[in-house]
């Protein structure tokens, strides 16, 4: 079974990129992301619909980071603080050797690669300093935007699975991609 220790935490660069810790400053961006209808359709999540919402998401991020069960970056252009989206391994199998990566983006710095670029790092964080051996991703099959995004960095379609997810009076489909660490090219 892995050891996953994310302490101290790691910041991720890439050449546009930093990846840095969230906290609590960070909220109103949050909020911004986590509220926006566009954004989040694909997501069988709640809206955040005030500060007090965003507020615990950073917390929930930030005790998944503490216990070694979860992380998260918030994505930002190197030069400026201001995040512009979130990426990090979720539903972390230590056993298995393998996470769930997830990430969403402002839509107005969607087709600047700027999702691919940091996807890019945070797999090879993924592969390199956690030891996976698998990285799956969970998406919604209309979501062709995320589904290209993967495609460009190696994910291939694992499954897709007919109504597994009840979200709101509604059954979603999803699908799986996965990269195994063999496949993986820096």
């Amino acid at each position: 079974m892995l050891e996953i220790n994310f302490h101290p935490f790691p910041n991720l660069e890439t050449e546009r990129l930093l990846l840095r810790r969230i906290d609590s400053n960070d909220v109103n961006e949050i909020l911004v992301l986590r509220g926006n209808p566009e954004i989040m359709k694909y997501i069988p999540r709640p809206l955040a619909k005030t500060k007090q919402d965003a507020m615990e998401h950073i917390a929930m991020i930030e005790e998944k980071i503490v216990n070694n069960i979860g992380i998260n970056w918030g994505i930002t252009i190197k030069g400026n603080p201001k995040i512009i989206g979130l990426i990090g391994h979720y539903r972390i199998q230590p056993e298995n050797h393998r996470a769930e990566i997830g990430y969403m983006i402002l839509p107005e710095y969607n087709g600047k690669g700027i999702t691919t670029e940091a996807i890019k790092v945070v797999v090879e964080y993924g592969f390199e300093q956690m030891h996976l051996h698998s990285i799956e991703a969970v998406i919604d099959p209309d979501n062709v935007a995320s589904e290209r995004v993967l495609q460009k960095n190696g994910f291939v379609k694992e499954a897709h699975i007919l109504e597994n997810e009840l979200w709101e009076g509604k059954f979603w489909d999803t699908v799986i991609y996965s990269l195994l660490k063999r496949n993986f090219k820096k």
